[in-house]
């Protein structure tokens, strides 16, 4: 079989790369193995314009979040399937000053494009939100799983759903064997996999473990809640809670420590109390020691890329810089400084 790209990951880096090069007529076989695939298949799917305890405007989001719900929207129709929910924030503010600091934001076109409504008062008796809040659009979360299968499902005749052996692959004058594949070129997508890769050993990979609950509670406003932690709506009464941040203990599953802290924050939020915990889950994100993604070419191998370190937010980063890297490999456009690997070429 000859390909012009072997993808390793089919998990939401690789998936959303491939489909940028199969709309420029580019052939290509993905490798994946969906139950390693857990940074990609236990993440939220929380796109959120505004971050942080500070509640500023995400990085890029004036160029990212046109670009989300489009992109999604047109996969959805590609695999018959619903995975994005189209749902706005409700963000409290803790004090008059936040609430005086975002009726000056409102004006700002840069920011003001992602309010939907301030509001200086109290709206809901079962939120603690005395100071009122803010409520963002161009906001929602993505069934990441349904999205998974659904393109592993149209992928199928170009998916290999077996673990992928670097040890296996050898350098040819046309690009690269393995077993009875020929690909022109290869581009890990495979989250903190790449870490342990000849090729890009070298990137400083910063992985975070994160923790999310499932919750029981009866409280159905028609929003995203989000302050300390978010509350997403995934059915009546049953919200995915989240997420703990830590750099530590990366090969312990989930801990009480991680429960306990996203339950306080939960009540800090909701004044309705938990009825049960439905589920707990965690994974180890492929953060970057810069927060910004890993897009570009080796600096000796003309013929291996990577698209990589995503971490918590690739479900809005993925749809921008897909199409960056696809234009970069097809159409030898630039990519980003900012994102380019070449920042890290010194440390080689």
């Amino acid at each position: 079989m000859e390909i012009d790209f072997l993808i390793i990951g089919q998990g939401l880096a690789g998936t959303a790369l491939a489909y940028r090069l199969e709309q420029l007529g580019q052939t290509f076989l993905l490798f994946d193995q969906p139950e390693s695939n857990q940074s990609s298949r236990v993440a939220a799917g929380l796109y959120n314009p505004v971050t942080g305890r500070k509640m500023v405007r995400s990085w890029k989001a004036e160029e990212l979040f046109p670009e989300i719900e489009s992109f999604y929207s047109d996969l959805e129709h590609l695999t018959g399937r619903q995975f994005l929910t189209r749902q706005k924030i409700y963000r409290p503010f803790l004090s008059i000053e936040e609430q005086n600091e975002w009726m000056g934001h409102s004006s700002d076109p840069a920011i003001g494009m992602f309010i939907e409504t301030i509001f200086t008062e109290s709206q809901y008796p079962q939120m603690r939100d005395s100071f009122g809040g803010v409520l963002l659009r161009m906001s929602g979360w993505l069934n990441i799983n349904e999205y998974l299968d659904g393109m592993a499902e149209y992928f199928s005749d170009r998916l290999r759903l077996e673990g992928f052996d670097e040890t296996l692959l050898e350098n040819t004058s046309d690009g690269w064997k393995y077993g009875t594949v020929f690909a022109k070129n290869i581009v890990y997508c495979n989250g903190l996999g790449a870490s342990k890769s000849r090729f890009f050993s070298y990137l400083p990979f910063a992985p975070v473990k994160g923790e999310l609950l499932e919750v029981a509670q009866d409280f159905d406003p028609d929003f995203i809640a989000n302050r300390g932690v978010f509350r997403v709506p995934l059915s009546k009464g049953i919200y995915r809670v989240g997420s703990t941040y830590t750099w530590h203990d990366l090969e312990t599953g989930p801990t009480e420590t991680a429960k306990s802290e996203i339950l306080a924050k939960l009540q800090d939020l909701v004044r309705v109390p938990v009825t049960e915990v439905k589920s707990h889950k965690t994974g180890i994100r492929p953060a970057t020691k810069d927060r910004k993604p890993f897009l570009g070419k080796h600096p000796r191998e003309d013929s291996v890329y990577i698209f990589n370190g995503f971490g918590a937010k690739g479900v809005s980063l993925t749809p921008f810089f897909s199409k960056m890297m696809a234009d970069y490999l097809i159409k030898s456009q630039p990519i980003s400084a900012e994102v380019n690997i070449a920042r890290y070429f010194k440390y080689i």
